[in-house]
Parts: structure tokens; C-alpha cells; sequence
């Protein structure tokens, strides 16, 4: 017997007496050594022995004969039996939530709005990365090295200390009264979207966002017009709530209005970068899609992703000024402006849908954090994330520009780049008849993480093509790792 492992010494004697017991090596009727002997043996005390024997006879492994010893009982519990296929078929999960975890897969998807674990990023509580590609191309992974940590973790502490434990009760599911009109600010200011305080819900991130229009609009049958191709998880929501899910392809102006089906009751876009091929929407696109959902008395999802960092060309209006937020909800995130780990966004919600969107949040988790809302409120209100952003924007113009002018010179013939002037990564289409998934294994195996454009694409692979974010990847690192790209061409 080894008295190794966790516990002390008669939890570790119990533990192996008791796993002998159950596996059939100390059959029934069989007799135990008396304590005595057994604690010479392991040179413990007899007390320990036997306080082992005493939890093993009350749970009905053991029984004791007086005059004659300690006995395995004839009929010890029994080993909880494994789970069967069957058995675990009586606890059936709705079809559209287990579609989601086979699109989704183990990992979180990467690019909108959400930012990807990888197959090399530690758990809760890590402190590093490990086994990060070489080169990591990967889409919708910010540099987090460009952040401010040191005056977060100031503004975060000093709202810990100055906390008044009056208000350490449940707070409003909207979120921090503060941080709505701090954010109401800042998309007035930033983007033209002219709003109050009463109009914002603070979100998890942009996915919590769409999960809340979901379950405020869209009943199970309902169709839900999404970009194609597009970003995943809003893909992969909507259906596992029950809407059908409708593709509409894009072409070099953003979404093909013509092509929505006239029973959507919901269209989802990302019409300031269009994910993940990159192109803005057009205006005229914009008004045209504002005039159907109109006709056809329908809700408009407006994802702003990446608005944030715009390296030439003026901003178009967003379709919420444009409507004067009438049928368009407004989707915003933190996401890559600040940490990803931080889980914060905004919904801007038509008064008309207040109540119950509020609702919808109170029923799914309450409230946030209100350290980390009250946080972020000092770090808009300071100046402190304006700041940030200016900085963040220079260093993604010039990584932008990096990547362009290198595929443009080393892959003329090969690669077609997507005209794109802001956000954190760029699309490539794929000239001549090459195996894109063969091609970005090889280029993982070299240590350079890029992606198929393909994936995107619910139906079909679309055009060949790459894509490429230069969130990750530093700036004298973008040339040496698109020529180790290049290496693994056929």
C-alpha cells in the first residue's frame, strides 16, 4: 500500500482501501489485517489505521465481527457505473445549441467582435502565452502591449478603495449610469451617433449585445439575413435561437440589398468594415438598405466593427445616423480598442425596445462589473482612452501599410489584396489553383498563423483567398513573417 498523494495519512489509507474494494481487488467477505498490524506495517499509528476502518464501516464497505476481525462486506456499494451513449441521450440539448458548439468548436471564434483563445493560450489565472505561432497572422487578436495597463489598473483600484459599501448591492442591468453617458458621449463625438444615456445598454462585448436583440426579436422560425461571407458567432447565435439563418452575399460596395429575402425580420452588417473582407458599405448601399428595411418593417443589426481605427478615407455615416436610430440597433465593443479579457460593450437601443431589452439583460446575468464599468467611465471621461486610441491607430496604420505594400511586391501574381483602409487585419483573394487549407497548414508548421478565407463562408468556399490580421504581429516582424509565407507556397 502508498500512503502517497494529497490528504492526510487516514484519507490516503481510506483511499486505497477503498479503491481495492471497488475494483474487486479486496473481494467480498475477504478480512482486513487487523489495525495493529497493519499500522506496524506502514509505521503509522494505530488510531490512523483505524479511523480508515471506522469511515469505511459506515459507508458499508467494511464490517467489523467481534472476536473475529474486519471483513470486506458481502455486498459493498456498488461503482457508480459509466455513462452510456444511451443513457446520456435521455439529456437531450435543443438541435440549434449543439449546431452551434460543432460550428463554434471547442476554442472561441476568432474575428468580429471576439478575440481567439488559440490552441496555445493558458487558461484562468495564466500570466504568459505559450507555444504563440512565430508569426501570428491570426484575425481579431489587438496588441495588448499597446494598453495603458498601468493607469487601468490605477483607475480600477481607485474605484475599489473609494467603493461605498451602500452601493455593493445589485445594480442596474443597463449598466453603470456614468459609463452610458460617457459611451452616449463618445459615439456622438466619435461617430456621429447622437444618443443619451437612456439609450445605451452596457454589454459584455458585442456578442452579449446580439444575443439580447436576439432574444428580444427574433422567435423561433423567424428569418435573420446575415453577410456572406461573414462573422461566425452572430451566425451561429441566431440559429441556435431558433431563426433561420439566411446568407446574403456581399460584393465591393458591402451587403447586396436586392438579395435579402423580403420575410427577414432581421439584418445583420457590419457595414464599416465589412468582416472579414474589409470593404466599407457604400452610401448608396446604406440607403438602400435603410429603404428596404423600411418597406419591409424590419430591424437592422448595425455592428460597427473596427470603426475605430480608419487609416485613410472619411468615415461614412453610420446607418443609425443615417435612420436617426428608428430601425437600427447600434453594436459597439471594447474588445480590441482596450483588453479583450475586459468583456465590455454597448448596445444602443430604440426607445421602443428599451424595456425589454433591459428585461433580457436582467434575466441573463443581472448586471457587469461594476468595478470595471466604473473604470472604464474615468478612462473615457479623462481623456485617457482617446489618448490610447490615437496612439493604437498611428501603430495599425503603419502595420496596415507594412502588409500591403509587402504582398503587393512579393505576392504580385499570387495574392489580390481587398481594398480595405481601417480595422486589424486585410483579406487577400488567391490567384490560380492553389489549396488554401494545405497552404495555411504548411504555413503553421513554418510558424506563421494565417487563415482561410474560406471559413467564413457558411455555404461553399467562396473565392480562395487569405486573411491576414496584423493585431499581433509587430512591425518589423510583418516582412520576415510574410516571407516565410511566402516559403510555403507550392
Amino acid at each position: 500500500m502508498s500512503l502517497a498523494g494529497p490528504g492526510d495519512l487516514s484519507a490516503r489509507i481510506y483511499r486505497q482501501l477503498h479503491e481495492a474494494i471497488v475494483e474487486g481487488r479486496l473481494g467480498p467477505g475477504e478480512r482486513l489485517p487487523p489495525t495493529r498490524e497493519l499500522a506496524a506495517h506502514l509505521a503509522v499509528s494505530r488510531n490512523t489505521v483505524a479511523a480508515a476502518y471506522d469511515r469505511l464501516t459506515a459507508e458499508g464497505f467494511l464490517v467489523g465481527r467481534v472476536g473475529a476481525g474486519t471483513f470486506v462486506c458481502a455486498n459493498p456499494p456498488a461503482r457508480p457505473r459509466p455513462r452510456t451513449t444511451g443513457e446520456a441521450a435521455d439529456l437531450r440539448v435543443r438541435p440549434e445549441w449543439q449546431a452551434a458548439a460543432e460550428t463554434l468548436g471547442e476554442a472561441d471564434a476568432v474575428g468580429c467582435s471576439s478575440v481567439p483563445l488559440g490552441p496555445g493560450v493558458v487558461g484562468r489565472g495564466a500570466r504568459r502565452v505559450r507555444d504563440r505561432p512565430e508569426f501570428d497572422f491570426r484575425l481579431g487578436v489587438p496588441d495588448v502591449r499597446l494598453f495603458p495597463m498601468a493607469a487601468w489598473r490605477r483607475l480600477v483600484a481607485r474605484e475599489l478603495r473609494e467603493l461605498d459599501p451602500a452601493d455593493a448591492g445589485y445594480g442596474d442591468p443597463a449598466g453603470h449610469a456614468g459609463l452610458r453617458a460617457a459611451i452616449a458621449r463618445h459615439v456622438g463625438l466619435s461617430r456621429s451617433v447622437l444618443v443619451g444615456a437612456d439609450d445605451v445598454v452596457v454589454t459584455q462585448g458585442a456578442q452579449q449585445a446580439l444575443d439580447l436583440v436576439g432574444r428580444v426579436l427574433v422567435s423561433p422560425g423567424d428569418r435573420v439575413a446575415v453577410e456572406e461571407p461573414g462573422y461566425p458567432p452572430a451566425r451561429a447565435l441566431f440559429a441556435a435561437l431558433g431563426a433561420r439563418v439566411v446568407g446574403v452575399p456581399v460584393d465591393a460596395e458591402g451587403l447586396v440589398v436586392s438579395a435579402i429575402p423580403p420575410s427577414a425580420r432581421v439584418v445583420y452588417t457590419t457595414p464599416s468594415h465589412q468582416f472579414p473582407l474589409g470593404m466599407p458599405m457604400s452610401l448608396e448601399r446604406r440607403g438602400a438598405l435603410l429603404a428596404w428595411a423600411r418597406a419591409h418593417r424590419a430591424v437592422v443589426v448595425e455592428d460597427d466593427y473596427d470603426s475605430e481605427f480608419r487609416f485613410s478615407d472619411r468615415p461614412l455615416e453610420p446607418l443609425h445616423s443615417l435612420d436617426g436610430g428608428r430601425r437600427v440597433l447600434y453594436v459597439g465593443s471594447f474588445a480590441k480598442t482596450m483588453v479583450p479579457m475586459l468583456r465590455l460593450g454597448f448596445l444602443v437601443v430604440p426607445a421602443p425596445m428599451r424595456a425589454a431589452v433591459r428585461a433580457a439583460k436582467r434575466l441573463t446575468d443581472r448586471q457587469g462589473d461594476p468595478v470595471a464599468q466604473g473604470a472604464l467611465t474615468a478612462f473615457l471621461s479623462d481623456g485617457l482612452f482617446a489618448r490610447h486610441l490615437r496612439r493604437a491607430n498611428r501603430e495599425y496604420a503603419a502595420r496596415h501599410e507594412r502588409v500591403v505594400t509587402v504582398l503587393r511586391r512579393d505576392f504580385a501574381g499570387r495574392l489580390d489584396v481587398v481594398r480595405s483602409s481601417a480595422g486589424l487585419h486585410l483579406a487577400a483573394t488567391v490567384r490560380g489553383p492553389v489549396d488554401v487549407d494545405a497552404l495555411v497548414g504548411r504555413a503553421a508548421e513554418a510558424g506563421v498563423a494565417v487563415e482561410n478565407l474560406g471559413a467564413y463562408h457558411a455555404v461553399g468556399a467562396g473565392e480562395p483567398g487569405l486573411a491576414l490580421g496584423y493585431g499581433a504581429v509587430e512591425l518589423d516582424r510583418i516582412e520576415p513573417g510574410l516571407r516565410r509565407l511566402a516559403e510555403c507556397w507550392p
